[in-house]
């Protein structure tokens, strides 16, 4: 087994402490540095880069598949980026690294924009401007219903009222809602970016699913792994759990192959950044 190579190390270092902190420090921690849809109050400009490094508390429900979230990520990152760490060096490595975790985030980001907006645009007939749309995007469900589940007085029932929202309508509308205001969090974009470069050098070494008893080789297991995220994504059926933003995997993947072809096709591969 190769041993830990030095960037791969610092990055689990900086992982595990994130994780530690986050579940620390709770729900700031979380509101802070997960990645925001960017229509939402929430969204920060570092969120892209920190939401890399953070993985799902272990205080919400399923707290055990939550811790599972950060262990599979860190045994990626480790089986798969020391070896290509080995021949890249540090440098190409975390610019590898990072750039994947980037892409997976700008293809979840717009995927839940047309989730969002096609959502909007069905109604319509409500005729929402932009400002409305804003406050209702960032609508706080704790505060704004009292305890028998009524629509307390203020802006937000201003809005509905005004625009002549019916319950039905509200209902389609709490899933833009819902869906605007979930963060993403987690390593994983980054990780299907390794993945998809170790199915690109290393194409005959054999991996294994925890389902699956026996090995595959790379260069069918990675393409077949993005594929299933991807009929996830488009199905919302899933055979990984539920909470996965499966297309976060598939943009990982696709930036991955993007660079991968750009550096083999310049014979950018061969060289080092150290």
């Amino acid at each position: 087994m190769m041993n830990l190579t030095p960037v791969v190390k610092q990055l689990l270092i900086i992982n595990i402490i994130f994780f530690i902190g986050s579940n620390f420090v709770g729900d700031f921690a979380y509101q802070l540095l997960s990645l925001y849809y960017p229509e939402t109050d929430y969204f920060k400009l570092w969120q892209p880069i920190t939401h890399m490094f953070m993985h799902a508390s272990v205080y919400l429900p399923n707290s055990s598949s939550n811790l599972m979230h950060i262990v599979f990520n860190m045994m990626g990152l480790v089986m798969f980026g020391s070896p290509l760490e080995h021949y890249w060096g540090g440098k190409k490595f975390l610019f590898f690294y990072i750039s994947c975790g980037l892409g997976a985030a700008l293809i979840q980001l717009g995927v839940t924009y047309y989730e969002v907006h096609t959502i909007l645009d069905s109604l319509s007939e409500l005729k929402l401007n932009t400002e409305e749309i804003h406050t209702l995007l960032n609508l706080d469900f704790s505060s704004a219903f009292d305890s028998k589940g009524f629509l307390q007085e203020g802006t937000i029932k201003d809005i509905l009222v005004q625009s002549k929202c019916t319950p039905e309508q509200f209902y389609v509308l709490e899933g833009a809602i819902r869906n605007a205001q979930t963060p993403m969090v987690g390593a994983s974009g980054a990780i299907y970016g390794l993945l998809t470069a170790f199915a690109f050098m290393f194409p005959n070494a054999e991996l294994m699913l925890m389902f699956i008893p026996f090995p595959i080789r790379a260069k069918y297991f990675v393409p077949g792994l993005v594929l299933m995220d991807f009929f996830s994504g488009v199905t919302g059926v899933s055979i990984f759990g539920g909470g996965i933003a499966h297309f976060a995997h598939v943009g990982g993947a696709l930036f991955g192959f993007i660079m991968m072809m750009m550096w083999r096709n310049n014979k950018f591969k061969h060289n080092r950044w150290n």
